[in-house]
């Protein structure tokens, strides 16, 4: 496969210690020769070395920048190419006038991903791995982290390319059976389908069963905090965010529009939305928060909703439970430092049976036992991801779920007692759907269109 020779910035954009111009083609350390000045030429020196030298404009002799530029050669490099980094001076200026120079010697400027999706397409990783490339960039808590570097380190292509192979045994026995009908192959063709295909179910079945955890870590989990006015909503927020995200008052209506806020909760990635106070308001900016708050709790996967301790349960607070009642939901009872005016027994029928937690924010208390609830509810004891296979991705969970349905409907022919070869397509339709995880049969659109999401240089 013939590829010409890309290069970009592949260190976020702004001032730094380091500023990193990454290269990648056959012509790499050519391009890079032309501008770079050192000891030795870098076409000359040994592979996975790191050389001292100056980046220099060839038009007028000046001296640019001074660089450390690493050298790797084809095919143990990440691109399966040869490749060069040329570290700079992170500042905005000098790491774009080094990519300017390689550029003008003759290297195109990457697209978003391009070094992956060589990556991919040269066979060093499949295509559920360089997603996994993304999600590690993207990891917002340690254990998301962890299970997207399983998904880099291939455990997951693993598993799928066993299921594979288990199904292509199975076609090729329905098409011995098919080919040499002579030998009367019935009986035992239909025992191993029945054997194989439930087998296949099943370990799809244990793949399905991390995929809701698996992509709670990847995505973060929506979660909406409800609650009237002056309740200790943004106070909860910044408790949780650990950080004084939101402005705190005792002025009901102080905030006007939903704040968003992701945040590590015990392992467990919170895409945090602290809405405007429901109710009812003649203030137009308030109005439209409300409106706001209204539809977010429509798309929200976990409600956290906050009562006052030392207030009396109003109707505004009971259409707040209406509101959340199709939603996990953890009843806040905050302010339990001050008196105890609310009906708790009541709060913890209208809860039907959900956790409800007490917090005195100003005091900073009850928050650890919030924490603990939300994991809880999510993950059921230790969430381990060392040696698991989560499945995070929505578009590896659609197409798990599409190959199982595929296997389903051979097994129901099998036993509806139809002949053996019309079980073929759909093992075969299977067989294809996997391969859609790991790339092995997928339309180049979807290539491109998975890469581009990835920053630029990478």
């Amino acid at each position: 496969m013939e590829m010409d020779t890309i290069a970009a910035i592949s260190t976020p954009v702004g001032e730094g210690a380091i500023g990193i111009v990454r290269i990648s083609g056959d012509d790499a350390m050519e391009v890079a020769d032309h501008i770079y000045k050192g000891k030795y030429h870098l076409v000359d020196v040994a592979s996975h070395t790191i050389n001292y030298g100056h980046i220099c404009d060839p038009k007028s002799g000046e001296i640019t920048e001074e660089v450390m530029v690493s050298v790797l050669k084809a095919p143990k490099t990440y691109t399966k190419e040869n490749m060069v980094e040329i570290n700079c001076h992170g500042g905005l200026t000098s790491v774009n006038r080094v990519l300017q120079l390689v550029l003008n010697e003759g290297a195109r400027l990457a697209e978003p991903g391009e070094f992956t999706k060589r990556a991919f397409l040269n066979g060093r990783i499949d295509l559920s791995q360089a997603e996994g490339v993304m999600d590690l960039i993207r990891a917002k808590t340690d254990r998301a982290m962890n299970v997207a570097m399983n998904q880099v380190e291939g455990k997951l292509s693993k598993r799928i390319q066993k299921l594979r192979q288990t199904l292509l045994e199975t076609v090729a026995n329905v098409e011995v059976n098919i080919d040499y009908p002579e030998f009367d192959a019935d009986e035992m063709t239909l025992e191993i389908l029945q054997e194989k295909g439930t087998f296949v179910i099943n370990e799809i079945d244990r793949l399905l069963q991390t995929a809701e955890q698996g992509k709670i870590l990847r995505e973060g989990l929506s979660t909406v905090i409800i609650g009237r006015p002056n309740v200790g909503k943004s106070s909860l927020l910044n408790s949780l965010v650990h950080e004084n995200k939101a402005i705190v008052t005792e002025v009901a209506g102080t905030t006007r529009d939903v704040i968003e806020e992701y945040v590590n909760v015990r392992g467990v990635p919170l895409r945090l939305l602290d809405t405007a106070g429901i109710r009812d308001t003649e203030d137009i900016v308030e109005k439209l928060g409300v409106e706001r708050s209204r539809k977010v709790i429509k798309d929200a996967e976990l409600v956290l909703l906050v009562l006052n301790y030392n207030e009396p349960l109003t109707e505004s607070d009971k259409e707040l439970f209406e509101l959340a009642e199709d939603h996990d939901t953890i009843i806040i009872v905050n302010k339990t430092d001050l008196e105890d005016k609310i009906n708790m027994d009541k709060v913890r029928d209208l809860a039907g049976g959900g956790p409800v937690v007490g917090t005195s924010l100003l005091r900073d208390e009850g928050v650890d036992e919030l924490e603990v609830a939300i994991k809880d509810m999510f993950f059921q004891g230790n969430l381990e991801t060392g040696d698991m296979s989560y499945v995070s991705n929505s578009r590896h969970i659609a197409l798990l779920n599409q190959a199982k349905k595929a296997i389903e409907d051979a097994l129901k022919t099998v036993s509806d007692g139809m002949p053996v070869d019309l079980v073929q397509i759909d093992i075969t339709k299977s067989w294809e759907l996997l391969g859609e995880v790991i790339g092995d049969s997928v339309h180049e659109s979807l290539i491109d269109q998975l890469f581009a999401q990835f920053c630029l240089g990478k």
